[in-house]
């Protein structure tokens, strides 16, 4: 499954670069080495590496692998602005369609701050109940988690960081509010694996009998420990895309008031002081 998404996502971006270069356009070289070694690398790192492989057995690398999935990849895919590319390479009818889906109410609500603090932490939160020791051990869903979570990742990253998303200064200060609280609520799970003193998946412990291999409740505690961490260090892009999108509110906003004649300022600085909207 993992070899199918690298191979479909690989042919899906680089025929848009080729469609926008027969379209007389031109793609940036850094954004589709991005896309790669940012988005599809780390991915391919994770599914296929060691927290793929033993992510059915430990703990804390099934902990670590959603984590990064969830964070990592989608963050990585967005350094390629592959929306952007979409639309570039797409028809005047087909960029109007993505324009539309990206300033739909459905795209507006999974690409703010306040959404992904209660999505994420509600995926964490899942590492505390027995829920988590099914999808680990069981083969389906555990493989299956390899497509659902960077897509989940990326309903919430790539309309936060597409040009066509914009919002007031005042919506955008409150995801920042949100954003900093979210780095104190995504530590709560990893900070409760991390203390409790009984397993919580209520998994069957598979040794190998190696002497590195961690007992049941190490496991648990390993994860806990990469859980917080990875939730603390991973909201710095979250953040940095945030900041971007307020700069980039700010000049729209300046360049709306640049644009309006002296009469139409004088009228909005008398509608502001009388209190109208």
């Amino acid at each position: 499954m993992t070899i199918g998404v690298l191979v479909v996502a690989s042919a899906a971006y680089l025929f848009g670069v080729a469609r926008v270069r027969r379209r007389g356009g031109v793609w940036p070289l850094r954004r589709t080495a991005g896309f790669f070694a940012l988005g599809l690398a780390p991915y391919a790192v994770i599914e296929l590496g060691f927290l793929g492989v033993e992510s059915a057995d430990l703990r804390w690398a099934f902990t670590t692998r959603v984590a990064l999935l969830i964070f990592a990849v989608p963050a990585g895919v967005a350094a390629g602005r592959p929306l952007d590319l979409w639309m570039q390479a797409s028809s005047d009818a087909g960029a109007a369609r993505l324009r539309r889906a990206i300033e739909s109410r459905a795209a507006r609500i999974s690409g703010n701050a306040m959404v992904a603090t209660v999505v994420i932490a509600a995926v964490f939160c899942l590492f505390l109940t027995p829920l988590a020791g099914v999808m680990r051990v069981d083969p389906v869903i555990e493989g299956a988690l390899g497509v659902v979570v960077p897509v989940v990742g990326l309903a919430m990253v790539l309309p936060m960081s597409a040009l066509g998303v914009v919002h007031t200064s005042m919506f955008i200060t409150i995801e920042f509010l949100l954003a900093f609280v979210e780095l104190l609520i995504d530590s709560v799970p990893g900070l409760l694996l991390r203390l409790n003193d009984n397993v919580v998946d209520l998994a069957p412990t598979i040794s190998r009998g190696f002497d590195w291999w961690p007992s049941a409740l190490h496991d648990q505690h390993l994860a806990g420990d990469m859980l917080w961490f990875i939730a603390e260090f991973a909201d710095v892009p979250i953040l940095v895309i945030l900041l971007v999108r307020w700069m980039r509110t700010d000049r729209a906003e300046a360049q709306s008031y640049d644009d309006l004649s002296d009469d139409e300022y004088d009228a909005l600085a008398r509608a502001h002081l009388r209190g109208e909207r």
